[in-house]
């Protein structure tokens, strides 16, 4: 047979193969991979709205102290003003009762005097008046300001304690996730840097395998070696209820087209994370409801370069692991 003759034959069966594959289960599958994108994409979105929330209550607290800081200000310099005109007053009474002392003790023979006396007598009256007047608005003021003062301190205090129960939810999960990332560690001892690379940010920790630990290249059955990694790793998250888990898998930008029974590099990507999370079931007691799926395809490279070394770091599995964070919903609905 002639080598064009054979091209012919290999392409018919490649048809063939491919026109096998149920449109119904295609459908399921992308519509599985969207479920995914769109979750994976809601637990992203969830994280930064929660530090965004987070950082606007320490803003608000900070702006409170510093109103607290003011009334206080506000409210001695009140007190003093308070004291001042209290001993005002007091001295004007003091000289009202003089005068009125001397003027009764004056002689009818100096009249003149007297009605000096009368007139210096009267305007220390309206001085007493007016003095009280101010007396009684400024005390009117300061009580105004001491209840402003204790309403501000007490949401002061109702917004610390929030910000305080946050914090401590917070420093929980980043406790939560050092501990796992140890575990992890400890149990994959012999793969780290091996390809297994295990990195805890962003509120999450990242365990990265790269293809050659599982997969063959254009595959999605996982090897000898890489069904052990995937067992040790199961077995860590059986006894951490709290961690939900997601199974991303990526690949490189070079194009596959009908291979077997996968369509593209997407394709691909979906059915590889779909096997890890098989054998992390079926090997484990880990709760298939803690696990999801997600096929990434090309579409989120660790490397740009588009060399073949580039290439080779972008075809992986990550293994992305989220603490729960049903207790701060509950926090925030209370408040």
């Amino acid at each position: 047979m002639g080598t064009k003759q054979h091209y012919i034959l290999i392409a018919l069966v490649a048809t063939s193969l491919f026109s096998c594959v149920p449109a119904k289960k295609y459908e399921e599958l992308k519509s599985r991979q969207q479920a995914c994108r769109d979750e994976n994409s809601a637990l992203k979105g969830l994280n930064q709205e929660l530090e965004e929330q987070n950082n606007e209550l320490k803003a608000a607290v900070e702006s409170i102290q510093k109103q607290l800081i003011q009334f206080q200000s506000d409210l001695e310099e009140k007190r003093t003003d308070y004291e001042t005109m209290t001993n005002n007053y007091h001295n004007l009474k003091e000289t009202y009762r003089l005068l009125a002392d001397k003027n009764n003790n004056q002689s009818t023979q100096n009249k003149s005097a007297t009605d000096k006396l009368m007139k210096r007598l009267q305007q220390t009256q309206l001085d007493l008046q007016a003095q009280e007047d101010a007396l009684r608005a400024l005390e009117t003021s300061l009580l105004k300001k001491e209840t402003d003062l204790k309403r501000l301190a007490a949401d002061l205090k109702a917004r610390e304690k929030r910000v305080n129960e946050l914090e401590a939810i917070i420093n929980k999960k980043d406790e939560l996730l050092a501990n796992i990332k140890k575990k992890v560690k400890d149990a994959l001892l012999g793969f780290e840097n091996n390809g297994l690379t295990i990195e805890q940010k962003n509120g999450k920790v990242y365990v990265s395998l790269d293809e050659s630990l599982l997969f063959a290249s254009g595959s999605y059955k996982i090897g000898t070696k890489g069904t052990d990694v995937l067992k040790k790793l199961a077995i860590v998250l059986e006894g951490s209820s709290d961690i939900d888990v997601v199974v991303e898998g990526h690949t490189d930008n070079v194009p596959l087209k009908g291979k077997g029974n996968i369509e593209d590099n997407w394709d691909l990507s979906a059915k590889r994370a779909t096997a890890v999370v098989k054998i992390m079931t079926k090997n484990s007691n880990v709760s298939p409801k803690r696990l999801t799926a997600a096929g990434r395809g090309e579409y989120l490279p660790l490397d740009l370069s588009n060399t073949a070394e580039g290439r080779k770091k972008n075809r992986r599995i990550e293994v992305i692991l989220t603490p729960k964070l049903d207790e701060l919903f509950e926090l925030l609905e209370v408040n």
